[in-house]
C-alpha cells in the first residue's frame, strides 16, 4: 500500500475546454444527421467556441456593407448546373495551400492567392507573395482584426506590387510595416468585380480563380464532402479563393481555404452549386497581371 504519494494525471486539454468540446460534439452530431454529403467531426478547431473561431480564423470585413441575399433583387436561386468541370489546381494555376494561423488575416491571404494565380496564368510561374506585408502595411484594413481582399488588391496596385514571402515572411500576428526592406515583385494591373449570380461567377471562373467571400460559421468542424446550402448561413465573415467547379453530386464549387492542408478536403471545401451556398456570390473579385 502506497502512502504519501500523489498521483498526477495530465490531460491534453484544459478542464475549461470540456464544455466547448461538448458543444462542438453536439454541433457535429446535428450537422451529420442533417447532411446529404458533407461529413463533420472533431478538427483542430474543435477546442474553440464559435466566437473564438470567428475571431481567430476568419476576418472578412467589407469596405462597403453587403446586403443580405433576401434584399438583392438580382440574385437568382436554383441556377442551372454548368456541364463542364473547371479545376485551376489541376491546371497548376494556384500556389500551395497556406495557413493564416490564429489571425483574422484571411482577406490578406485571399488577395495574395488571387494575385499569385493572375501571375501564373499570365506568365506560367510565380514566387509566393507576402500576406504579412498586407497585414502590417495596408492601413486601409485592420491586420489580424480583419479586412477586405478587394481593397487589399487595390492597395497592392497602388504600391507597385507585392513583396515576396521570402523577403517578408508570415508571422501570424500584427507587426510594424517593414516593406522598405523588400522590392515589390508580384504585380497586377487591375481588378474586377463579378455580379452576384452563380452563373456570372462560373463565367468569371473560366478565366481565373477569383477571390470570394463566404459565411464560414459552419466550417469549424467540417471534414469533407459537399456542404449543402441548408447547413450554411449568409453572415459573410471569411475570404478565400474559388479554384474550381465539379459537375458531380449535383454540382459543387471547389474552394481553397487558408487553414492548412490538414483541414477539410486537403485544405479545400466543396460547396453546393445553385443555392448560393454560404453566400458565395457576396463579393467576388478577379485580377489581371
Amino acid at each position: 500500500m502506497l502512502t504519501g504519494t500523489r498521483l498526477t494525471i495530465r490531460l491534453p486539454f484544459s478542464m475549461l475546454d470540456i464544455p466547448i468540446f461538448l458543444a462542438n460534439a453536439k454541433d457535429i452530431a446535428e450537422r451529420n444527421k442533417g447532411s446529404r454529403s458533407a461529413t463533420f467531426g472533431f478538427t483542430k478547431f474543435s477546442d474553440m467556441s464559435p466566437r473564438e473561431f470567428k475571431t481567430k480564423m476568419t476576418g472578412f470585413k467589407p469596405k462597403n456593407p453587403i446586403l443580405p441575399p433576401s434584399q438583392r433583387p438580382a440574385l437568382k436561386r436554383e441556377e442551372a448546373q454548368p456541364a463542364t468541370n473547371i479545376d485551376w489546381a489541376a491546371a497548376g494555376k494556384i500556389t500551395p495551400i497556406k495557413n493564416q494561423q490564429q489571425c483574422g488575416s484571411c482577406w490578406a491571404f485571399s488577395a495574395t492567392e488571387t494575385i499569385e494565380s493572375a501571375i501564373l496564368i499570365a506568365s506560367g510561374s510565380v514566387q509566393g507573395g507576402a500576406p504579412q506585408e498586407i497585414v502590417d502595411c495596408d492601413t486601409n484594413d485592420q491586420g489580424c482584426n480583419g479586412g477586405d481582399p478587394a481593397e487589399a488588391m487595390q492597395w497592392i496596385i497602388s504600391q507597385g506590387g507585392q513583396d515576396l514571402e521570402s523577403c517578408y515572411p508570415y508571422t501570424g500576428q500584427d507587426g510594424t510595416c517593414n516593406s522598405a526592406q523588400c522590392t515589390p515583385t508580384n504585380k497586377i494591373s487591375s481588378t474586377g468585380s463579378v455580379s452576384q449570380s452563380e452563373s456570372a461567377v462560373y463565367t468569371a471562373l473560366q478565366s481565373m480563380p477569383p477571390s470570394i467571400c463566404c459565411d464560414a460559421s459552419a466550417w469549424q468542424n467540417y471534414n469533407g464532402g459537399v456542404l449543402d446550402a441548408s447547413q450554411c448561413g449568409d453572415n459573410v465573415d471569411h475570404a478565400i479563393q474559388l479554384t474550381g467547379y465539379n459537375t458531380g453530386q449535383g454540382g459543387y464549387w471547389i474552394v481553397r481555404n487558408s487553414w492548412g492542408a490538414d483541414w477539410g478536403e486537403q485544405g479545400f471545401i466543396w460547396l453546393q452549386y445553385g443555392q448560393n451556398t454560404c453566400d458565395i456570390t457576396s463579393e467576388v473579385t478577379t485580377a489581371s497581371a
